[in-house]
């Protein structure tokens, strides 16, 4: 028998090997970590109640994380998606209240966050505004529309079939995981498995290289935002079904909370970087730790300081990195 050894290159190969596999899944090694700090910190986090309470909260805010990665794929930026998910709340509750009325609100909510989105994309490819302001723009004149239509009175009539798709549980599991999934399934084949995936990754990582290949980049771009816009709507009608009485805020801070979960699953706001796995890993983080941050009794203005903290260390790193490439 001869001893098999291990030479020099071959262990340099397992190494990289290595940190590959750890690179790759740093994000999931630090969520499972996480997990066991929380559960050792406040064990009453993985109680029954709360787990379900959390699930609840993951669809909707997940959703909107997708929207909200497509848009920062290709250096843009989407505050309008709160507003979108209210004014698709409000729509919700504009009728009967009855499941015959979902003939004329998904139509109409999926419309709008379309067309907030369609106006959003014009703004910033075609007028050069930055996609801060765009979408802040919108944000504010959905909010003025949504005040004149309600005069700012809360509605109840939420669809039946809606209460049950947000608030409700099959064997354990919230209802409204599937809306998520299918969305999720169709954000990994457009980016993954599609030629217009391969170009939104282009424009978001050199749109002066993507022009010269022939890649008409406002077109993706505008794309990107009418697909936050979509998604939003997605998840307002949703939430409306979640909360059941939905006011003009229904929604309210989800632009913070999708920019700082996207952050957190690593999707670089430089742009061209990113995937939907770990997108959905930010979102589990972020309602993770808010969550944690409830139950240990720390102050609510805790979690604000935290999401501010994560984007400005997400800024400085990509500043950081900039000069390294320079």
């Amino acid at each position: 028998m001869t001893a098999t050894t291990l030479t020099p290159s071959g262990s340099q190969d397992t190494m990289a090997t290595v940190k590959h596999a750890l690179r790759e899944n740093s994000l999931l090694l630090a969520t499972l970590l996480l997990l066991g700090l929380a559960g050792a910190i406040a064990p009453a986090i993985f109680k029954a109640e709360n787990l379900a309470n959390m699930a609840l909260q993951f669809a909707p805010l997940g959703i909107v994380v997708l929207g909200q990665m497509l848009v920062i794929l290709v250096r843009g930026l989407d505050l309008s998606v709160s507003s979108v998910m209210a004014t698709s709340a409000v729509i919700a509750t504009s009728f009967s209240g009855n499941n015959a009325d979902l003939v004329w609100i998904v139509p109409l909510a999926l419309g709008t966050g379309a067309l907030v989105g369609l106006a959003n994309g014009l703004l910033v490819t075609q007028r050069n505004v930055s996609p801060f302001l765009a979408t802040l723009a919108t944000m504010i004149m959905l909010q003025g529309a949504r005040n004149a239509w309600t005069q700012g009175a809360p509605s109840g009539n939420v669809p039946p079939l809606l209460r049950v798709i947000g608030a409700g549980m099959t064997q354990g599991l919230p209802n409204n995981l599937l809306p998520l999934l299918c969305i999720a399934a169709f954000s990994y084949v457009l980016l993954h498995k599609s030629s217009f995936g391969r170009r939104m990754y282009l424009v978001g990582g050199s749109p002066n290289a993507a022009r010269l290949v022939g890649i008409a980049v406002s077109r993706v771009t505008i794309t990107a935002y009418v697909l936050s816009g979509v998604f939003a709507a997605v998840s307002g009608i949703i939430l409306s079904g979640y909360v059941s009485v939905v006011d003009n805020w229904v929604g309210k801070n989800f632009e913070l909370d999708s920019i700082v979960a996207a952050v957190m699953g690593g999707i670089a706001l430089s742009g061209g970087r990113g995937g939907v796995r770990d997108a959905l890993l930010g979102v589990a983080i972020l309602v993770l730790l808010s969550n944690a941050v409830v139950i240990v009794g720390l102050p609510i203005h805790v979690q604000l300081v935290m999401k501010g903290f994560i984007i400005v260390a997400a800024a400085a790193l990509y500043v950081a990195k900039s000069k390294v490439r320079a």
